[in-house]
């Protein structure tokens, strides 16, 4: 499915398959609490450094998780350099002149006409092509002599928008891995059913809990489904001689209209499918339902609760010591 990871489930035999699905959710939104706590770069790199480690034990591929931080590559990316634009707290660590000329801009229109070249006949190190075309673009900017020269910027790099900038990335980076972790382990079955039994207590206020929780689970379920179906779409009209980096602006939005009518279509089609499928298991909301397999803790729950319980109170202790 293209690197898709979020919201499948890979069938495997590390511990964290043999946990019950309620640890699971729990352990996930305590860990992110932990981690909000925390307030420096060493722990958020211990914290990173823990949830590697756990990784490896549970014997979950780390690459495979690292493919599913590939979608929001580009999230982390803006909120790094946003930080770095952005944030004028601490000392000055590095400072230079960018120039604005029309020979500077000659060249940048010669670098992106290169980068894309190079970008569409390779395969792969897509994402080093780009980085290498950032460089020389900010090189370009500042070594470039000038003629016909408009303008310049002062660039200026504090050391607390540097500092914030790993900070926001590392604290994104563990979060997302956590709920990976989520999906990657546990059945959309048991996650319906352990969502379920947590929001029971909700019933007190009128609050579905069974409705909810099959509302997420199908959301999460579907995700994976929606990507591979826009890879199809993709694919067919490549055959056909779309080419959806090429074109003009205008253009572009006639593919990508083309490319969301289908996939409107599709998922239509698909939950009316998923409607009949669920009436003629005789599934009816509100009403209660059997299950042939029921949740039940084990004593590496307990172990495993026992962990996070320990996680979150370093980090209470963290925040008040430091």
């Amino acid at each position: 499915m293209k690197g898709i990871v979020i919201g499948q489930y890979i069938p495997g035999t590390g511990f964290f398959y043999k946990l019950d699905p309620r640890t699971k959710i729990a352990a996930v939104v305590i860990l992110m609490v932990a981690v909000f706590l925390l307030e420096t770069i060493p722990q958020l790199l211990i914290a990173l450094g823990l949830s590697i480690v756990l990784l490896l034990w549970g014997k979950i591929s780390v690459g495979r998780v690292l493919r599913g931080l590939k979608p929001l590559l580009v999230l982390m990316i803006f909120t790094f350099f946003f930080q770095v634009l952005f944030n004028t707290e601490g000392t000055v660590i590095w400072q230079t002149t960018f120039y604005f000329s029309a020979s500077s801009m000659i060249a940048l229109g010669i670098l992106t006409f290169m980068w894309r070249i190079i970008a569409k006949n390779i395969s792969g190190f897509k994402f080093i092509v780009f980085v290498l075309y950032l460089a020389l673009a900010i090189l370009n900017f500042h070594y470039m002599p000038s003629w016909y020269q408009f303008g310049s910027w002062d660039f200026i790099i504090y050391s607390k928008g540097l500092e914030m900038s790993v900070f926001v990335v590392v604290r994104l980076l563990i979060i997302i891995t956590f709920s990976t972790v989520l999906t990657l382990t546990t059945k959309p079955t048991d996650l319906t059913q352990g969502l379920e039994k947590m929001m029971r207590p909700l019933k007190h206020i009128g609050i579905n809990s069974d409705e909810f929780a099959l509302i997420i689970s199908i959301s999460l379920r579907f995700i994976p489904t929606i990507f591979d179906e826009a890879m199809k779409i993709m694919a067919a009209q490549a055959s056909r001689g779309a080419d959806f980096s090429q074109g003009k602006l205008k253009d572009k939005v006639k593919q990508i209209v083309s490319l969301l009518v289908p996939m409107f279509i599709i998922a239509i089609k698909r939950s009316e499918d998923l409607a009949d499928a669920m009436e003629s298991r005789n599934f009816v909301p509100g009403k209660p339902r059997t299950r042939i397999y029921e949740l039940a803790y084990k004593r590496l729950d307990l172990f495993a609760g026992l962990f996070i319980v320990l996680c979150l109170a370093g980090s209470i202790v963290l925040k008040v010591l430091i």
